[in-house]
């Protein structure tokens, strides 16, 4: 058998291969762009590139002169419209490709540190005092950081409590968590400017909106109102998240696997949640 013979099916996969590339891409885009503000914007290039077309086929010469210039400016003005769309796609595909390996630290209410902050949030949530906090991943929060009062510490249930008690100077603003310490307070970080955004969520869920859009980190916000735990996430927001969801949530966003200990660490939140109420 001659190596020629071997050229049809070679192509064959190669075609192959490349469809399913294009089809994976596709789809991920789709899944990043579902429900956010560039779908009608999309629905608006696809319609002006259908025009031309139809002013080109139908030999429509002043209105194909017009929009060959917006054909000419479309890539750029795809880059300004989509530039926080794009920044998280490639958040996404880098998230993707990252396997960090990160020394766990133990915590004094579980196997992680992580535990900690479940239950200041419960806490918190208990007594309805106000806050945010943003946990850092893959890409780096530097900028908002040094904005803040930095204290690169242990993190710990007692201090969290502490940061966000009205009574401190500390208490406005966000706290950011970076590798597993608590690296700033009092930061104040950017709103988001989605004006599908429910008006019901103040500014407090605005900035956890805002700093997810722009990165990859996670925020936590409860409510000094309604006392309400929210996880905001690539800017998606989930309201009135429960204990074991938020830990949940919380493990699987930082990869800390949820193993023997989790009865165990939610046993002990739900008692000092018991006695806070008390």
């Amino acid at each position: 058998m001659e190596m020629t013979d071997y050229i049809p099916s070679l192509n064959t996969l190669r075609n192959l291969l490349d469809i399913t590339l294009v089809f994976i891409i596709v789809y991920v885009v789709l899944k990043l762009l579902r429900g956010t503000r560039a779908v009608p914007t999309m629905v608006g290039i696809v319609l002006i590139a259908l025009l031309y077309w139809l002013s080109v086929a139908q030999d429509l010469a002043t209105l194909e002169f017009v929009l060959r210039w917006a054909v000419v400016l479309l890539p750029f003005a795809i880059i300004v419209l989509f530039q926080s769309e794009i920044r998280q796609a490639l958040i996404y595909f880098a998230n993707r490709l990252r396997f960090p390996i990160v020394k766990r630290q133990r915590g004094q209410f579980g196997g992680s540190v992580y535990d900690e902050i479940v239950l200041a949030v419960t806490t918190l949530a208990s007594e309805k005092t106000g806050a945010l906090l943003v946990i850092e991943r893959n890409v780096g929060l530097r900028n908002f950081i040094d904005s803040g009062v930095q204290l690169d510490s242990v993190i710990s249930y007692d201090l969290l409590v502490t940061i966000f008690d009205p009574a401190t100077p500390l208490h406005d603003g966000a706290v950011v968590i970076k590798d597993e310490r608590i690296a700033a307070a009092s930061v104040f970080l950017p709103l988001t400017k989605n004006p599908e955004i429910s008006r019901d969520l103040g500014t407090r869920h605005r900035a956890a909106i805002g700093i997810t859009e722009g990165t990859d980190a996670i925020s936590i916000v409860v409510s000094e109102e309604t006392g309400l735990v929210t996880w905001v996430e690539g800017g998606r927001v989930r309201r009135n998240i429960d204990t074991a969801g938020l830990r949940k949530l919380l493990f699987t966003a930082m990869g800390v696997p949820l193993g023997s200990s989790q009865k165990k660490a939610l046993k002990n939140i739900e008692e000092v949640k018991s006695e806070a109420a008390t």
